[in-house]
């Protein structure tokens, strides 16, 4: 996926957690986090604990949407996916990905991965891998003060 591309629809969800949402409900009011993860993903547990610092500090401010991508039929469980929510403190929606219909439309093939995009629905950074979240923090810092500038 380029910058400056729109958000795919959020859609083809073989399910979801902690409440659906849809692009609608995301684009025109603030910025969008959206992190791709897995179960059997350790990288991907590691990072949570710094996913949910900015879920809670940044609530008001952006909207933080999970994305379940399954690396293995392990990774199907749909158990196994709320008992790591739940272990993970995953609050924040989580769209359930086995066909991997929005992992297409992201063009992503990495776990873990986050996708900024800005409050009309462009998006503005991504980056893959475990490290890195100050950069992240930095990117989403950016986006959050364009918004404010431009109100």
């Amino acid at each position: 996926m380029k910058l400056r591309t729109s958000m795919p629809e959020l859609a083809g969800a073989t399910g979801w957690l902690n409440g659906e949402v849809l692009k609608a409900n995301l684009v025109g009011e603030k910025p969008t986090l959206i992190h791709f993860w897995a179960v059997s993903c350790h990288l991907c547990k590691e990072a949570m604990p710094q996913v949910n610092e900015f879920r809670d500090k940044y609530n008001d401010r952006l909207n933080v949407v999970a994305v379940h991508m399954p690396r293995s039929e392990d990774d199907l469980d749909l158990e196994k996916v709320k008992q790591v929510a739940t272990e993970h403190d995953i609050s924040q929606p989580i769209f359930i990905d086995n066909e991997h219909k929005l992992t297409d439309a992201f063009e992503n093939q990495y776990v873990p991965a986050y996708y900024v995009f800005d409050k009309d629905g462009n998006l503005r950074h991504f980056q893959a891998g475990g490290s890195g979240m100050k950069m992240l923090e930095k990117r989403v810092n950016r986006v959050l003060a364009e918004m404010e500038t431009a109100e």
